[in-house]
């Protein structure tokens, strides 16, 4: 045995044989979890290791457990019972999606009129009550007299201002709304703001009674200088049924496509494209020519121009990414935007939709905090040297 392990290492590279060495000396303590992932990353490395694993996986998928196959053919037979009356389940599960559109139908109605009341006083149609303005803040009770007076000279200085200013319902309203959220200030470009802050409602409206499942986002537009339309929609098809070749995969209804609609740009306002100038030479002459050409441009208004879904239903990358990103995004200003609108303007709804990640936050400060304070306490520790990140870091 002591014949083979002399052979064994006899046939090393001496730099392996280092290399070894150098693992064998340094794998202890801390230092065990940062060789591994090093190790791991060279052996991911490999062309050789990663076809294999590649086979492997690739001889995985869409395999059985093993478990189904040892069986009894009678236990067989029950188990596809309960599969046929898994597949009677989902199609129960989807009439219930059905109904609670009929649902969301209903209360849409009711709904309603409080949100053409809220268009009304942002578009300055209607100016509220006194009783309708008075709001209690949840602080309000820990006031002192001072403060009270305080806050109550600031409200008169306000109003004085803005009686000078004279604005007329709440300017900017669903502009400031999207740039609050980032999935929507996301799509936004410096030149969509000026378009925007022209927007005086959206509104959501469901398919009628016995037409196929769908919604459409209607968006409001006032008078302005870029473009003729003052509707813009955005319209949803939907399907609340089991897939016949999978059934199984069901888990409410999905969005099948969406269609927007043309906009009637004013001439030389159009922002969804832009010239570019290219020099071309001639191949023969060597002369160079400046050619204009008009190209597409980044911008919220492409919204309203989605990649068409052919009746095959094949996508490439490209569209199928920017597809899902915009059901995405319409199935949020569907069920978040238009109904809490004036709390995302405020950025309430905001805070609570960052309440759900506050602990893992904290959890995760806790542990950078541990991280540092270790790294004080080791008298090797050099923070000069820590302050430069190593290339690949860099690069990243």
């Amino acid at each position: 045995m002591a014949d083979m392990d002399n052979k064994d290492q006899a046939e090393l590279d001496p730099a392996d044989l280092e290399d070894v060495e150098d693992v064998e000396e340094e794998e202890t303590g801390e230092d065990v979890n940062s060789k591994a992932r090093q190790l791991t990353v060279q052996m991911m490395q490999n062309p050789q290791i990663l076809a294999a694993l590649q086979e492997r996986l690739d001889g995985l998928v869409g395999s059985p457990s093993g478990y189904m196959e040892s069986l009894p053919k009678v236990v067989k037979r029950r188990v596809n019972a309960l599969k046929n009356l898994q597949v009677k389940c989902a199609h129960i599960e989807a009439k219930f999606y059905e109904e609670v559109h009929e649902l969301e139908r209903k209360y849409a109605a009711l709904y309603q009129p409080l949100f053409d009341k809220r268009s009304d006083i942002v578009k300055a149609a209607y100016e509220p009550t006194e009783e309708e303005c008075e709001w209690k803040a949840d602080d309000e009770e820990e006031l002192t007299e001072e403060m009270k007076e305080k806050a109550k000279m600031e409200e008169e200085k306000e109003k004085k201002d803005e009686e000078k200013e004279d604005p007329k319902g709440i300017p900017e309203f669903w502009l400031t709304v999207f740039k609050n959220v980032d999935l929507l200030s996301d799509m936004l470009q410096e030149h969509d703001e000026p378009i925007l802050k022209h927007l005086q409602d959206i509104k959501v409206k469901f398919s009628d009674p016995g037409q196929p499942m769908s919604f459409s986002l209607e968006f409001y537009f006032e008078p302005n200088e870029f473009f003729t339309n003052t509707l813009l929609t955005k319209t949803y098809k939907m399907r609340s049924e089991p897939d016949e070749n999978d059934p199984f995969s069901f888990d409410g209804p999905e969005i099948m496509g969406c269609t927007g609609c043309p906009i009637d740009w004013t001439k030389g306002k159009n922002i969804t494209l832009k010239t570019i100038k290219k020099k071309q030479k001639h191949k023969g002459r060597g002369t160079v020519r400046t050619v204009t050409k008009t190209v597409p441009n980044d911008s919220f208004f492409n919204f309203f121009t989605p990649p068409d879904v052919p009746e095959s239903g094949d996508l490439d990358e490209d569209s199928e990414a920017v597809l899902a990103a915009d059901f995405e995004i319409g199935h949020f200003i569907r069920e978040r935007i238009v109904p809490r609108a004036v709390l995302y303007f405020t950025g309430e709804a905001i805070e609570d939709d960052d309440d759900d990640y506050d602990e893992e936050g904290e959890e995760a400060d806790d542990e950078e905090g541990e991280e540092e304070g270790e790294e004080e306490n080791d008298p090797d520790y050099d923070p000069k040297k820590d302050a430069n990140p190593p290339a690949e870091c860099k690069q990243q």
